[in-house]
Order: structure tokens, then C-alpha cells, then sequence
């Protein structure tokens, strides 16, 4: 959506790799079924209810959560459609991307919350939301210019790509250190002891190494013109930046889950990530090698000056 606010030169060139991205969500959802037939064992307030306040017990009701979810998925998948068929439309590319822009960013901070933070139901953040937003928008940066340097198809220099990945690691480095200073300065218990639990138990360790691994390694890398400029480092540090993702879902998660074994549970982790990503990256391989054939010929505009546009007629696909 926002390559469509945005026009510029990787517009076009990872249009390929947003197309055959959003198209696995089907197989996303199909993933999540485990979660929903063993919810009760996993979310606190939906198994005991009638200890939570009225608004929250009718709001984790079984039923309700589920019906939740599939409206989830049912949006994100009805706007990845709309998005894909507004292509080389320049106001239907509008359309389509500022209304998605707004119920995507809606029903993704709600999934957050319902999925993540409600984990733990004493717990609350009113930044929660915007977290893990940042959390899906890291992750879908990272995979999508990797996936373009991986692809066959040129997508240009690299140097913007690491602009681009920069902005948005500094996005999720603003908003955690935010909620930790408003929680830091409120000094709430039920907020409080969310941090305890991931400050505790060898999660101490965990976070330490996201905060090097996430901000502070890939911030001081790119301050560099060389790494800025080199693919290959480009995608050493978005291929660093999708491990983390997997540690910080790690440490939003785990410390809620009571009775966790760490070397089990560590190598279930690494087995699952494993599985399901060779599972998506199988998917996604079988989507981008049909996108040329389903989009066409490809008219598109990048603006380049106030007032002036260049208009590239590219190959099929492209």
C-alpha cells in the first residue's frame, strides 16, 4: 500500500514480491487453526472469563475470538485482492491503498491485541497496537527486499533499500523504548510486571541480544556508505533482522505460557520456524514464478520532480 502512495523506481520493481507475499496469507490463516482449537489452553481470559471484568469477558468469549480472527484474515486477504487488481490503475492504485492503508492498520493493531497482548489480560499498553504494527511492517520490509535481491529481476541500487529498511527499524525502536518510559514512568504493578517477566529466567539474555541484534549492530552498520551500497550486506542484515523476529515473538509470547520447558521449548521453536518457513518460502517461490504470467504488460509512472513524471514501458511482469 504504501508503494502505491509512494511511486518511486521499487514501485515497480517489488511489485512481483508484494503480490506473491500477500497471496499467502490463505495459507497464514490455515496456520493459525492450531491456535483456535487449543485457545483455551493458551489465553488465560477466554479459559477462566468469569474472573475478568463484564467488558472483557464477553470480549474473549470463545466464539467472539474466533469470529474475530476470521474477520481478520478475511480483510487482509480481501485487500491484498483489491490491491493486486488496482495495479497500472494510477486511481484505483489510490483508492485502494489510502482505504487499505486505514482498515489494514486497524485490523492489524486489534490482532495485536487480541492475539499477543491478551497473553497476559492484566496487562495493557495503550501503544500495544502500533507495536505490533511495527512488528509486521519490520518483518514484511525485511522479507520483501530480500526476496528482491534473491529474485532474478534487477530492483536497482541498494542504497535506497537500506534507507528503507533503517526507517522502519528505527519506527520499532521508537515505539518500544515509548512504551517503556510510559510504563517506566507510571509504575502501574500489573504493567510492571510484564517487564519483570522478560527481565528474569534468561530472558535478560534474549532482550539483550534483539537490542544489538535489531537496532544496534544494523543502525551503526548502515551508517556506513559501503554497507548501504553492497546487496550482499543488505541482505545479511535483512536475513538478521527476520531471525530477530522470531527471538522478539520469542519474548512477547513465551513469558506468558506457564510450565514452558527452554530446551524443549527452544527446539520447537527453531523446528517450527524451520517448517514453516520452508512451508511459506515453497508458496511464495510458486506465486512469484506466476506473477509475470498473471499481471501482464506493465505501464508505470514514478514521479521524479514537481511537475514532471517519467513513463517506463517495461517486460511482461514488470
Amino acid at each position: 500500500m504504501t508503494s502505491y502512495l509512494v511511486r518511486r523506481r521499487w514501485t515497480g520493481a517489488l511489485h512481483p514480491v508484494f503480490v506473491a507475499a500477500a497471496g499467502l496469507l490463505p495459507i497464514v490463516a490455515l496456520t493459525f487453526v492450531p491456535v483456535l482449537l487449543f485457545m483455551k489452553d493458551i489465553y488465560p481470559a477466554i479459559a477462566d472469563g468469569a474472573s475478568l471484568p463484564p467488558f472483557k469477558a464477553h470480549w474473549f468469549t470463545p466464539w467472539f475470538f474466533v469470529l474475530r480472527t476470521v474477520l481478520y484474515f478475511a480483510g487482509w486477504i480481501g485487500l491484498a485482492e483489491w490491491l493486486r487488481r488496482s495495479w497500472c490503475n494510477d486511481e484505483a492504485m489510490v483508492r485502494a491503498a489510502s482505504a487499505g492503508a486505514i482498515v489494514g492498520v486497524l485490523l492489524i493493531s486489534f490482532a495485536g491485541i487480541d492475539w499477543m497482548e491478551s497473553l497476559e489480560p492484566g496487562f495493557h499498553s495503550s501503544i500495544y497496537g502500533l507495536i505490533y504494527l511495527s512488528f509486521t511492517l519490520v518483518n514484511g520490509t525485511a522479507f520483501a527486499i530480500a526476496a528482491g535481491l534473491l529474485s532474478p529481476r534487477p530492483i536497482g541500487p541498494s542504497r535506497g533499500y537500506s534507507g528503507l529498511l533503517l526507517a522502519v527499524l528505527l519506527l520499532w525502536c521508537y515505539l518500544h523504548a515509548m512504551q517503556y518510559i510510559v510504563i517506566w514512568s507510571g509504575n502501574i504493578p500489573k504493567e510492571v510486571t510484564w517487564y519483570l517477566a522478560r527481565s528474569e529466567h534468561g530472558w535478560q539474555f534474549a532482550l539483550a541480544v534483539l537490542s544489538l541484534g535489531q537496532f544496534v549492530f544494523p543502525f551503526c552498520a548502515m551508517l556506513s556508505s559501503k554497507v548501504r551500497s553492497d546487496p550482499h550486506w543488505l541482505l545479511a542484515l535483512c536475513t538478521l533482522t527476520l531471525a530477530m523476529r522470531e527471538l522478539e515473538s520469542a519474548i512477547l509470547i513465551l513469558p506468558a505460557i506457564h510450565g514452558l520447558l527452554p530446551a524443549v521449548t527452544a527446539v520447537m521453536l527453531i523446528a517450527a520456524g524451520v517448517f514453516l518457513g520452508l512451508v511459506f518460502w515453497l508458496a511464495f517461490d510458486a506465486v512469484l514464478a506466476r506473477a509475470p504470467e498473471e499481471n501482464g504488460p506493465i505501464v508505470a509512472i514514478w514521479p521524479r520532480t514537481r511537475g514532471e513524471t517519467e513513463v517506463r514501458s517495461t517486460g511482461q511482469g514488470q
